[in-house]
Formats: structure tokens, sequence, C-alpha cells
């Protein structure tokens, strides 16, 4: 149980977020300054703004601010690496007791964010955002959602149920997580596999005030195969099973085929000859790319070494 005062980072990855960054400035900096009051946290506490590769006025609104506000750090990274890359960047960035991820729109409601800290000084290091109900979201949404995170249990992926970005980490878990030397991230997997004491805060999760979601539908099912492809190599082994029910099939067929052959005056001439090493070449293809698709997914896992991001510009008021 920590037995001092700790000290707060805010990580928000902003994409884009001209709209919605005046009020999430002003949310931001008054819970910041709240808890402080409050002595949940000290005054060494900071806001980190990660701007992903903007098209938009956003990094100019981020440095601006931060210039004249001693709360406020602005990090730029040098190009679009996607959301995950510049949570990770921002996460990597602080030197804080404590670390909260947020998404910039507000829709994961940062006053949960006392809540946590409530928990980590209860001596849990990661504390989970866990929306309670999804009554903003489409039916089509709610649904695909959820059978994603039951889909990838059934994989033997261990995600926490309708948790996305919105957590808490203490300075150790951080620590554990930055020794997970992987390009492909899929954070809400990788925190898991950190370990250590952990709980969950409930929430509802509001809708979108300003802007548009940087998610559309064909960036979620990007998303949601790269954490399947990240954390199981189940589908690997479906094409293996694959092979092994096709070449099941095939010698099945193969009996047939005989059995028209020798025991009926119903055989087609050729027929066998061109079916039976068709039908057998192809099954044993796909039970061999199984088998090297069993090991390339191993090196798969040990050869990812390329950067995750690069930061060109941070500016903070000392």
């Amino acid at each position: 149980m920590a037995t001092q005062i700790p000290s707060l980072a805010i990580v928000i990855p902003c994409y884009n977020e001209e709209e919605m960054l005046p009020k999430t400035l002003t949310t931001m900096l008054s819970l910041r300054d709240g808890m402080i009051s409050r002595g949940k946290i000290n005054t060494a506490s900071k806001i980190y703004l990660v701007d992903d590769g903007s098209k938009d006025k956003t990094w100019q609104i981020l440095s601006s601010e931060a210039a004249n506000n001693p709360a406020l750090v602005a990090v730029k990274l040098s190009r679009n690496k996607g959301h995950q890359n510049a949570l990770y960047a921002g996460l990597c960035t602080t030197t804080e007791d404590i670390t909260v991820s947020i998404d910039a729109d507000l829709q994961d409601d940062p006053q949960n964010i006392e809540a946590m800290v409530d928990e980590y000084l209860k001596g849990n290091d990661v504390v989970y955002g866990v929306r309670s109900a999804r009554h903003t979201d489409t039916f089509f949404k709610r649904f695909t959602a959820e059978g994603y995170y039951h889909l990838m249990k059934k994989m033997g992926v261990d995600l926490v149920f309708n948790h996305a970005d919105f957590r808490l980490l203490s300075r150790r878990a951080l620590e554990s997580l930055k020794e997970y030397d992987e390009s492909n991230l899929f954070l809400r997997g990788i925190v898991r596999e950190v370990g250590y004491p952990s709980s969950v805060v409930e929430y509802e999760r509001q809708a979108r005030e300003a802007g548009e979601s940087k998610y559309p539908l064909k960036k979620m099912l990007s998303f949601a195969w790269k954490g399947i492809t990240a954390f199981s190599t189940a589908p690997l082994r479906m094409i293996t099973i694959l092979g092994l029910l096709s070449g099941f099939a095939s010698f099945s067929l193969i009996a047939w085929v005989l059995i028209i052959r020798f025991f009926t005056d119903n055989a087609t001439p050729g027929w066998a000859s061109v079916l039976l090493p068709l039908l057998f070449i192809g099954s044993v293809q796909l039970l061999c790319l199984g088998v090297i698709g069993e090991y390339l997914s191993k090196i798969y896992e040990e050869v990812k070494r390329r950067p995750k991001f690069h930061i060109s510009e941070v500016i903070k008021k000392d």
C-alpha cells in the first residue's frame, strides 16, 4: 500500500482533435487541480498530450498550451504511428509514480481517475477502467465488440471484458510493460501479461461531444485482427486442423472412388486418376502449411524489433 502522496501522469494520445481539445484541456486541468487540493496526488503531477501526426491544428494548440502551462507536456511524433504507438510513446515519456491513459474524446469519464488512484493507494499496480454498459453504442457495434471479447477468450487470449485503454499503471507495472519489446502493439493484451495486483473501476461511457471517431469499421476490424495475431496462434492451428480434416475427407473420397472403380460399372475413365492426386496433394499442402506456420509464428514473435515511434519534439514549461 502506498504511504506517500503519489505524482500522477495522465497520458492522452491525440489525432486530429482540434475541436475537442479545448474541452479536454479544461476538464483535465480542473481534475488535476481538484485532486491536488484533496491530497490525492502531489503538485508534480502532469498531463502528457501526444500528437500522433495530426493534419489539423492539434499540434499548434498543444504546443501553445504546454509552453505556457507547467502542468502540460506536449509530445509530437515524427509521423502518424497509430493510437497504440502514440499511447505507448506517451507512457514511455512519463516519470511520475503512477500513469493513467485516456482518450482525448472524454468518452471514458475522467472523473473515474480519482477512483483509480484510490485503488492504487489500496495496493493495486494496475487498475482497469471497465464499461458497465454500452448504452451509447449502436446494436451493431455492441454486438461485434462483445462478440470479439468472447472470441478472444475462446482463442486463449487473456483480456479484461469491456476494457479498452482507460487504465492506471504503477511505476513498476509501467517499467515491466516496457520490457515487452514488440513493435506490433496490442496494449490491452500486454498489460494482462505484466501481472501484479489489479482491480477494476466500472463506469458508463459517454457520447462524443465533438469531432468524429478515429476508429471506423475498417480500423476496428484491423485492430481486432492485430490483437488476434499478436496473442494467439489459433488461426495457424486452424489451418493444421483444416489440413487434417481435408486429408480425412480425401481418403474417404479415395475409398469411395475405388469402390466405384472396382465394384460397379459407373466409373468414368480417367476420373479417378485425376481426382485422387488432387485431393491427396491438396490436403498434404494444407497440413504442411499449418506445420510451417506454427514455426513461423514463433519466429515472428521473437524478431519484431522495428522502432515503435520517433519523437520529433517535446514542449514543456520548466
